[in-house]
């Protein structure tokens, strides 16, 4: 949303936090807001048995493989087990959306009004919508027995959507850019055709920026988009890798296992020892997302000695971020084939990084030691709120394209961390953290 004063505020809803941050026509966050919140998970399963093309049934539509992680199946569950829901759908009272939708409707009058909206990187993670037509795919939703009317409507990731009602601190103000977390992160690292960011959060979103082609991922990654800059702008398509749990391990050993008392205090920890001790960590609480695929999949802690201490799990933990993000570009570069879509122009791979876990610089030189190639950590690590903001300035003419994507200043003050692991002890290592993930497999029945 646009501040007549010079400003653009962007709300930053993530996993486990709501942050809201205003920024200045320099792009500098000048002030900021958070709030945590607990999370509630799905359970896993389902499904899939029942539809002839299996787990990849909707994939040639929406880009995405059937899974609990993507809306339709939430909506399939509430439509199916939740009495209130069932008799608002019949009634002609309840809609549906994502938390994007839920916030510009709340924002706009709620009951009262409110806009019921979402934008095209949202819309494309529901399962629900055409990647190609950029609208709710007829055949799917009827397949799965969706109402239409209860969907919201698609817009572009930058235009005016509507403005904040009476009753909210601001009103009036426009609410001008809408996109989904990853999305908005390759926008706020200005990531063109070809080039690549992982953003570190509660889980990790690995992103290559494909241009106006939607490349099929031959190696589990998904189909996606990058982002779509106006109503009429050309999309920008994306190869995308997701990782369940990155920084939510950090949580988990600071809140379920009282490891450290706050998560900046794993990379101190971590330090105490110069390696994990032959322990590998697979943190696949709820299953393993790219390039995997496996909801059986559960999490695992192996190569434990008598002289494993604390601080050889909390690298463990560190390096499973690390191997994760890893394993997607793998993929990713093989997806890419020929193409050479992951070199700059100087043949050298750097991979852009955002998220708060970046802070950790421990954590991203072993991400440069497990590639093998540079890391670029931008000046500002929270590029999700900021990519929101651009969208919603070059709505306002706040920005213009050239303000974001041609600036030679954004990289001048970044930190380049360079892998300083021997080929051989990378390699070795690569081979017992996929031993690992391998253990991991078929093990939801663990709880029984």
């Amino acid at each position: 949303m646009a501040g007549e004063n010079g400003f653009i505020g962007s709300i930053d809803q993530g996993t486990t936090s709501t942050r809201f941050i205003i920024y200045d026509h320099d792009a500098r966050a000048v002030a900021s807001h958070q709030v945590e919140f607990t999370q509630f998970y799905p359970e896993a399963g389902r499904l899939e048995k029942e539809l002839s093309g299996g787990r990849s049934h909707f994939v040639e539509s929406c880009g995405l493989p059937i899974s609990t992680y993507f809306s339709a199946m939430k909506l399939l569950w509430l439509m199916e087990n939740v009495d209130a829901v069932k008799d608002g759908i019949k009634k002609g009272d309840a809609i549906f959306g994502t938390i994007d939708t839920w916030l510009i409707w709340n924002m706009t009058g709620g009951s009262n009004g409110g806009l019921h909206v979402t934008d095209v990187t949202n819309a494309s993670r529901t399962m629900l919508m055409n990647l190609k037509t950029l609208s709710w795919d007829e055949d799917t939703i009827k397949t799965l027995g969706i109402p239409a009317e209860i969907l919201p409507k698609i817009v572009s990731n930058s235009e005016v959507i509507g403005e904040i009602c009476k009753g909210w601190p601001i009103p009036g103000i426009k609410i001008a850019g809408c996109l989904g977390d990853q999305h908005a992160a390759m926008l706020g690292q200005a990531c063109k055709k070809g080039e690549a960011k992982s953003t570190y959060g509660t889980g990790a979103f690995i992103l290559l920026n494909t241009g106006d082609v939607p490349i099929k991922s031959g190696h589990g990654l998904l189909t996606t988009l990058s982002y779509k800059l106006g109503p009429q702008a050309k999309t920008n398509y994306a190869l995308e890798g997701s990782i369940a749990i990155a920084g939510a391990a950090v949580q988990w050993l600071r809140d379920s296992l009282g490891i450290i008392k706050s998560a900046s205090e794993i990379e101190d920890l971590a330090a105490m020892v110069e390696s994990t001790g032959g322990v590998y960590f697979v943190p696949a609480f709820n299953g393993l997302f790219a390039p995997w695929w496996r909801e059986d999949a559960r999490g695992v802690c192996i190569g434990i000695t008598r002289f494993t201490n604390k601080s050889h799990i909390a690298r463990a933990v560190l390096e499973s971020m690390c191997f994760q993000v890893k394993d997607v570009l793998d993929s990713m570069n093989k997806d890419a084939g020929e193409k050479g879509s992951l070199d700059n122009e100087k043949g050298e791979f750097l991979l852009r990084v955002d998220g708060g876990a970046t802070a950790n610089n421990l954590l991203m030189q072993i991400q440069a030691d497990l590639m093998g190639t540079p890391v670029v950590r931008p000046v500002d690590i929270e590029t999700t709120a900021l990519g929101a903001a651009y969208a919603a300035g070059l709505a306002v003419g706040f920005w213009k394209e050239e303000d974001i994507f041609e600036s030679g200043d954004k990289s001048k003050n970044s930190k380049v961390f360079r892998p300083v692991m021997e080929e051989a002890t990378r390699k070795k290592k690569v081979e017992s953290w996929c031993k690992a993930v391998e253990r991991t497999f078929d093990l939801a029945d663990l709880s029984l």
